[in-house]
């Protein structure tokens, strides 16, 4: 069992005790430290919730907006949601800020509280170490019993979202009509369950098949949606011989997508097909953390447009897609960022974005990837000994490496003449993550396990 507070948010596992796990005095602490500091950054006393569907969603975010209203804020409740829903809404409700209650990828045992500032963006890094201080430190403010707040619920926000994408001009719905694909949709029995369907509805898409779209919180495998987690529908697409699936992770911020014939598009090309439709359009800069592939570099050189990478995490990304006023940017986890709309990973956007330029191309999905460059990716973790100094087996990796160029913004990556590795503690869970790339599927796979193996070598696992 896990508890994890960081500059991001507070993650971890439901039940136990406190201070180890995610309990109801965990939970109200640190909502309480946000509440705080909330009233030190704005006059607004309105904050936007919205959740996932986790068993455990219902009863954290009670426990969440009561805080709120003890705090004298006005909670706008919407209820099962999306992440980039709940961004989208707080800038236009004026609010404060907002909590997304939501674990992602993790398994349905946890959840988290995501936090978002007036702009509808996850707290900064120094944001987020101002709350942890507030927290440390018990400062909590609240309010008298005159001046508590109230719950308003809004459960039509997803309908305000989408209406948004559509009038995206880089989003064409009579296109994707004209194709009448037929697609399956892989909800994870979460809130993609529900509002993919209401988008390709919208995008005049007629023939939408269901796979686990009952929000009911019973993740039917792995809500990472990853290559060995999506047997299920590559098997559908093709049993029903469906023009692509559609798959997205409990809170829609990831997106990856099978192809007619059963097989991953990849979700590293995600972000690199729905970039080539904006750059198209929209000439500019590029942006992808250290951990994606260099398929979306060659892409944005062939434009002859500039490509930039930050370190992993979406605040960071977006931190460097400003700095650059960037057209297009994400993560090679399937995020994708378009600022137009806003400065947050939605997989709402990227499907209108994805099925445009699909229609646009006048291709099959599997013709679609053909014409991107064959990278592969390996990935592995390693669950970190508790109280590990991950500077232990770092500092031994960049001496044995020394030579080689490294990046040691996040972690440590290491550039190969035609391959790379990235090495970095996660941010939401307690592992070392393990990164990948070359030209062969064997290749990325020896290079991963190459250095699982001297990274266990230098730490006691």
């Amino acid at each position: 069992m896990s508890l994890i507070a960081s500059i991001s948010g507070i993650r971890g596992t439901i039940g136990g005790s406190s201070g180890k796990n995610l309990t109801p005095v965990d939970i109200t602490r640190f909502a309480s430290a946000f509440g705080t500091w909330l009233t030190t950054k704005s006059n607004s006393k309105i904050v936007v919730i919205g959740r996932d569907a986790r068993k455990s969603g219902p009863m954290v975010q009670q426990l969440v907006t009561s805080t709120m209203i003890a705090m004298g804020f006005d909670v706008i409740d919407l209820g099962l949601s999306t992440t980039p829903t709940v961004e989208i809404a707080v800038p236009d409700c004026d609010a404060a800020g907002g909590i997304i209650i939501t674990a992602s990828h993790n398994q349905s045992n946890w959840n988290a509280l995501k936090l978002l500032n007036f702009k509808g963006e996850f707290v900064s890094k120094k944001d987020g170490l101002e709350i942890l201080e507030i927290l440390e430190n018990n400062l909590f403010i609240f309010e008298s019993v005159q001046n508590m707040g109230k719950v308003r619920e809004e459960k039509n926000f997803a309908t305000k979202h989408i209406e948004k994408i559509k009038a995206l001009s880089l989003v064409d719905s009579f296109a994707i009509a004209k194709e009448n694909y037929k697609i399956v949709v892989d909800g994870i029995n979460s809130s993609g369950g529900i509002v993919v369907p209401m988008l390709l509805k919208e995008l005049g898409v007629k023939n939408v098949m269901h796979l686990n779209c009952e929000p009911n919180g019973e993740f039917a495998h792995d809500p990472e949606p990853i290559s060995g987690n999506l047997g299920s529908i590559c098997s559908r697409v093709l049993a029903d011989k469906a023009d692509l699936g559609i798959v997205v992770d409990p809170d829609v911020d990831r997106l990856a997508f099978v192809d007619e014939k059963g097989n991953l598009f990849g979700e590293e090309y995600t972000i690199v097909a729905v970039a080539d439709h904006v750059l198209k359009f929209r000439k500019g800069a590029v942006v992808s953390n250290l951990s994606s592939s260099l398929a979306l570099k060659d892409l944005a050189l062939g434009f002859g447009c500039p490509y930039y990478s930050s370190a992993v995490g979406e605040v960071n990304v977006i931190e460097k897609m400003k700095r650059h006023d960037a057209v297009i940017g994400g993560e090679g986890n399937g995020g994708v960022i378009l600022p137009e709309l806003h400065y947050g990973r939605d997989a709402l956007v990227g499907i209108a974005l994805f099925l445009t330029h699909l229609a646009k191309s006048g291709k099959k999905v599997s013709e679609l990837r053909k014409q991107y460059p064959d990278y592969y990716m390996s990935k592995l973790k390693i669950e970190l000994p508790e109280g590990s100094d991950i500077e232990l087996f770092l500092g031994g990796i960049r001496k044995n490496y020394s030579g080689e160029k490294i990046n040691d913004t996040d972690g440590i990556r290491i550039d190969f003449e035609k391959s790379w590795v990235h090495l970095r503690q996660s941010n939401t869970e307690p592992v070392i993550r393990i990164y990948a790339e070359a030209r062969s599927s064997a290749e990325a796979d020896q290079l991963a396990g190459k250095f699982r193996a001297e990274i266990e070598s230098l730490v006691p696992i």
